[in-house]
């Protein structure tokens, strides 16, 4: 049985950028220079714009390397990504009620071992993520709002337009990402339905089990990549 959703796969790969708690498995390195404005202080459209210069202007200054060795993406994902994404709240949503239960160590496993299933599916695909692919459209939320949407496109490589919005909620540390939506589909809700399946039938440990077991052979690279600033763009 397949157990990932079939999603595209340079759309998904938005997804797991949004999603997965790459400060587990990767050594934290230097963060790449930032704007000077804090990002506790942006509002959701501008905090995404903030994320894709910085993205961008990394993975130029290291898009050689990535495409011989995808790992290399690992510490940009890291150092610029994850402190944006609230992935622990987004991992109670792909649990729901089996998360209430799950005990801590079953917690940091389940979130460990889901990063690195997605990663040695999709991870390749960072290599020809570029900014002329993804467009972000005009911010139409509310801003005394608590959670917002913020809507963009992803380009393929067939040229056909991927509709990818995010989903923010406000914190005490400034707006996170929790669920990315692609083509109407929540990457939350499809990952809960297809992993709560699983986990009705086998239980949370066999599912934890399974994906610690294929992500096994995903080796981590702990080579730092050039440093970027969003300057640049």
């Amino acid at each position: 049985m397949n157990h990932r959703p079939q999603l595209p796969r340079l759309a998904l790969l938005a997804a797991l950028l949004a999603l997965v708690p790459a400060a587990l498995l990767v050594p934290r390195l230097a963060a790449p220079a930032r704007a000077d404005t804090p990002a506790a202080t942006l509002g959701p459209q501008e905090l995404m714009e903030s994320i894709s210069k910085q993205l961008f202007a990394a993975l130029d200054a290291n898009r050689a390397a990535i495409r011989k060795d995808p790992e290399k993406a690992f510490p940009i994902v890291d150092t610029i990504l994850l402190p944006h994404f609230d992935t622990d709240y987004a991992a109670q949503l792909v649990l729901a009620q089996t998360w209430r239960t799950a005990t801590p160590d079953q917690k940091t496993r389940f979130v460990g071992a889901l990063y690195r299933a997605l990663l040695k599916t999709y991870g390749g695909a960072i290599a020809d993520f570029t900014a002329d692919r993804l467009k972000l459209l005009p911010f139409k939320g509310d801003p005394a709002a608590t959670t917002a949407v913020v809507h963009t496109k992803v380009l393929r490589s067939s040229g056909a337009e991927v509709p990818v919005d995010y989903r923010l909620r406000k914190t005490s540390d400034g707006w996170k990402v929790f669920d990315v939506v692609i083509e109407g589909i929540s990457y939350v809700k499809n990952y809960r339905t297809d992993l709560g399946a699983e986990v009705s039938a086998k239980g949370l440990e066999a599912v934890i089990a399974r994906l610690e077991h294929e992500g096994l052979d995903v080796h981590i690279s702990t080579d730092k990549p050039a440093a970027a600033t969003a300057g640049k763009h």
